[in-house]
């Protein structure tokens, strides 16, 4: 390991035994040779599963068993801040490690595979007290200030504000930024690695998952809908040419807003489509009971714990009293991972910041007052095909000259690499969360609490 040399004794005087001059390592070098040593000691006790091969300047680290069928990783550390990264922040520092360069890794899959296989032991382990703290204040934060009016508008910047021709890249053609559903026709949720992806699979699997949406949200002619979270604009025109519904749809980002506006326009529907920039807690009072359906994708992870019985009480003041459908849907944690107090990680630092992904049971309490649930679906094991075609599109498409247009900073080369690999950390960071059962997707549909079932007699 380098060292930086930062103080040297002059020769001379009282100090003439120290001629030749010494030179005593910079603290922060000092430290990052203490967070290597206490990383190295840790791991055996941390990776339990699976293999992991560690390479620095100073030799090569094995851990774990080597079998057959166990995940392998090799890592390849560049810079010896990433040992400094991963004490303090953990999987959030080795994301930033991963970004900027502090190492070089291969299977990037693989490795968070592993970290959720050892999950425990890592976090047990690896995890610093000022991590902790960090972590704790960060929860704290979120929760309570969050997703506030004031700060709802800045995270929405942050997430969706960004260049639409970035989207464009990984998204299908109807910019659906959620979950597919994959079919028998497309090989299923595995059809991509046992079969290979085929052209127009991605389009495919969207276009089932907008109209199982509007089929569970039991729209016909002429109903009007309410949805929370635009996105550009594909289930919306999907509801109007298709149902033959009017649609009111919100969203608080601008770009989203122009492109959606643009592409309703192209479809001959902007008499039937309204876009709306509002958030939705500004709802007018003209809107009580005057819609037949509400739909929101994925909007949910916004909103926040501390608004739940809000949000419901809005799409109920919205909504009919009576033959009125709710269908939302949204990326949860399981029943005992759930918190209102998440500490920020990648995704709520690097993605969504201030985000919080609810559970099932929560967003079923907040909406009891009002509907009853009248199905639950986990769309989870549909997420890591979703993403990996999003990863293959994203690396097929992606030039430096497309987004450097809207972000100048990107025609430095460094940059523009650490923001390409952003998206393809986050893909697969995801798609192992899906995978191994750390996160979940539900989609809930409530109805009227007198009001008739599915028909079935």
């Amino acid at each position: 390991m380098s060292s930086q040399p930062c103080v040297s004794f002059p020769s001379g005087g009282a100090l003439s035994p120290f001629r030749r001059a010494i030179s005593i390592p910079s603290p922060r070098s000092w430290l990052a040779s203490l967070a290597r040593q206490s990383i190295l000691a840790a791991l055996p006790h941390a990776i339990l599963h699976g293999y992991l091969i560690l390479d620095d300047d100073e030799g090569s680290h094995a851990f774990g068993i080597k079998q057959k069928d166990a995940n392998f990783v090799h890592i390849k550390v560049v810079n010896d801040n990433f040992w400094l990264r991963l004490m303090l922040s953990g999987d959030l520092g080795f994301s930033e490690a991963y970004m900027i360069g502090d190492i070089e890794l291969l299977d990037l899959r693989a490795a968070m595979n592993l970290w959720l296989e050892n999950q425990a032991g890592m976090e047990d382990t690896l995890s610093s007290t000022y991590s902790r703290i960090t972590s704790t204040i960060s929860g704290f934060y979120n929760s309570f200030l969050g997703q506030s009016k004031s700060n709802a508008r800045l995270n929405v910047i942050a997430s969706y504000d960004q260049s639409n021709e970035l989207f464009k890249a990984f998204l299908s053609k109807e910019m659906m930024y959620s979950c597919a559903l994959w079919g028998d026709s497309d090989g299923g949720v595995r059809g991509d690695l046992e079969l290979g992806p085929t052209p127009g699979d991605l389009e495919a699997a969207q276009h089932r998952k907008i109209h199982h949406v509007l089929r569970q949200a039991r729209v016909k002619p002429g109903d009007r809908i309410l949805e929370f979270g635009s996105g550009w604009g594909g289930l919306a025109i999907q509801a109007a040419a298709t149902y033959g519904c009017t649609v009111d749809t919100l969203t608080l980002s601008v770009e989203q807003r122009t492109l959606a506006e643009e592409r309703i326009a192209a479809a001959g529907l902007s008499d039937k489509i309204t876009v709306h920039l509002m958030d939705y807690r500004d709802i007018p009072t003209s809107w009580e009971h005057a819609f037949d359906a509400f739909v929101s994708v994925e909007m949910l992870e916004h909103v926040g714990s501390k608004y739940y019985a809000q949000y419901f009480n809005l799409v109920s003041f919205a909504l009919k009293p009576h033959g009125a459908t709710a269908v939302v849907s949204a990326s949860t944690f399981p029943e005992s991972r759930y918190s209102s107090y998440q500490a920020e990680d990648f995704m709520r630092k690097y993605m969504w910041p201030n985000s919080c992904l609810p559970s099932a049971s929560a967003l079923i309490h907040a909406a009891s007052p009002h509907f009853n649930l009248e199905r639950v679906e986990n769309h989870a094991a549909h997420y890591p095909r979703t993403l990996r075609e999003w990863g293959r599109r994203l690396e097929q498409n992606l030039t430096q000259d497309l987004v450097s247009k809207d972000y100048p900073g990107l025609w430095d080369d460094r940059s523009y690499t650490a923001f390409k690999k952003k998206w393809m950390y986050l893909f697969a960071y995801a798609g192992a969360g899906f995978a191994k059962g750390y996160i979940t997707c539900h989609m809930l549909t409530f109805i009227r609490e007198n009001d008739v079932p599915e028909l079935c007699d």
